[in-house]
């Protein structure tokens, strides 16, 4: 049937799609085409995202994608840099405090 197809279309899990989309004040009710062609635009995106941070990784001998991988892609390309909110990079938390106290020390200049 038609329902198995559309499965065999995507693979995130539909029923998690619609709860994230429920989670929204704004959202009421979701059409299955709309719920349908979301999960797969996120599908697609998570791919791209993960394509272009493979290719861009730092460690080419390894056949592996890591965290810092993909915070890099979110910080060096525009299509990507609205996730660096959600993909930091990693820094140790002295390097954190040490540029948190030259913050303070910039803004008790003025």
């Amino acid at each position: 049937s038609e329902n198995k197809t559309e499965a065999k279309a995507i693979s995130l899990p539909i029923s998690r799609v619609r709860l994230i989309m429920k989670s929204s004040p704004d959202v009421s009710s979701i059409n299955q085409d709309a719920l349908f062609l979301t999960t797969k635009a996120t599908e697609l995106f998570v791919q791209h995202l993960a394509l272009t941070s493979f290719n861009n990784r730092s460690q080419t001998e390894a056949n592996t994608l890591n965290y810092s991988d993909l915070a890099k892609t979110a910080e060096e390309s525009d299509t990507f840099h609205f996730l660096t909110d959600i993909l930091p990079k990693k820094i140790l938390a002295q390097d954190y405090l040490k540029t948190l106290e030259q913050m303070q020390d910039e803004d008790s200049d003025f």
